[in-house]
């Protein structure tokens, strides 16, 4: 018979052998080899800007308060179902958690108290309820939460910016559904502070 049955073995065993190696490879690193490999040689209080956007974690794994100086985070389509063990980054202005599976808990964020930028879009946000911990963030100024379920909320444009007055954007646009431009936004405040800055200087 052709092939013989021990050259099939032989192409069976390569076959799996190629399959698992392929599988290997397109895996999605841990959020914690993703963080090792984005440092390189550099300390963690070094850092300020850390992407590990489609990194694989069901929780914050490997990122700790010692990123004590981390401005900007992005950690979308990563997998999240929870912030626990988000830790406290006081210097963090623009954090990114779209796409992933997060209902609630933004207790977590509390220690992010220079938090300006917040997307939580494409996320398992239900109700007005679980958003009630960013009212511990008085520095919160774009909020986007495109694609949860909460935008079915009656009157929620009115209600999110009666939580949360001090907010300038909902889904990319203010209390009247006017669009803001968030980048121009964001340069204008960072011009004020190193305008701060050079103050504090002289």
């Amino acid at each position: 018979s052709f092939p013989p049955p021990g050259l099939f073995f032989v192409f069976s065993r390569f076959n799996r052998q190629v399959a698992a190696y392929r599988c290997r490879a397109v895996q999605k690193p841990t959020m914690e080899d993703r963080i090792q490999l984005e440092l390189g040689s550099k300390n963690p209080a070094e850092c300020t800007s850390l992407n590990l956007d489609r990194c694989r974690a069901v929780m914050i794994e490997g990122l700790t308060s010692e990123f004590v100086n981390l401005e900007t985070l992005s950690l979308n389509s990563v997998g999240l179902n929870s912030l626990v063990n988000f830790p406290r980054l006081p210097h963090l202005r623009k954090l990114e958690l779209s796409d992933n599976k997060i209902s609630g808990g933004l207790q977590k964020l509390e220690g992010c108290q220079s938090l300006r930028t917040l997307n939580l879009a494409n996320n398992r946000i239900k109700d007005l309820d679980a958003l009630q911990p960013l009212a511990s963030l008085p520095s919160l100024q774009h909020l986007d939460l495109y694609n949860c379920e909460v935008n079915s909320t009656e009157h929620y444009r009115k209600k999110v910016f009666g939580m949360l007055p001090w907010l300038r954007s909902l889904d990319n646009a203010d209390i009247h559904g006017e669009e803001v431009e968030l980048d121009s936004d964001d340069d204008e405040l960072d011009e004020e502070d190193d305008l701060d800055e050079d103050e504090d200087e002289d």
